[in-house]
């Protein structure tokens, strides 16, 4: 996948991120003052969510890509992926991912995770504890990312609109 296609999937992840910002209900307005955003800057919530002065945060960009070791269909990879589903409910719980899913359509690029960590590093440590990047059937490919931090929304909207749990 282009680079332009990863560029295309985070501008998608703002206009999501972006719908949940607007559906929050406001807990303390500040008053709007030119050059310090619009009138429904809601200080407390930026705070919470990380933003700098642009509402706006660093995250790593992972993703993940099929591996060398291709699990075969069965028990073994039933429980692989739900270990991969309780690792990615443990880090949306602890505030480390913002933004997770799967791609459709193409083997090589398997999904991508969005890592509310500054670092490569930190990124890495994270992803290492993921039953799919344990067992081989994934590799990951890290990048940093400057996006906006209503991104840190989505685990909370999300859990709002989905009626099962996997």
């Amino acid at each position: 996948m282009s680079k332009l296609a990863v560029f295309a999937i985070a501008v998608m992840a703002l206009g999501v991120s972006a719908s949940l910002a607007q559906a929050q209900t406001p807990t303390a307005q500040a008053p709007a003052t030119p050059g310090q955003g619009g009138a429904s800057y809601d200080e407390t919530l930026a705070r919470s969510v990380g933003a700098d002065d642009y509402g706006m945060r660093n995250y790593v960009l992972v993703i993940l890509k099929t591996g060398p070791t291709k699990v075969p269909a069965g028990a073994e990879r039933d429980e692989m992926f739900r270990g991969h589903q309780a690792n990615i409910k443990r880090l949306a719980d602890a505030g480390k991912l913002a933004l997770a899913g799967p791609f459709g359509g193409e083997e090589a690029w398997r999904g991508l995770f969005v890592l509310a960590v500054p670092e490569i590093e930190d990124a890495k440590s994270l992803v290492a504890t993921d039953p799919v990047i344990v067992k081989g059937e994934m590799i990951a490919e890290y990048h940093k990312f400057y996006g906006s931090a209503a991104l840190m929304l989505v685990p909370g909207g999300h859990a709002k609109v989905a009626r099962k749990s996997f």
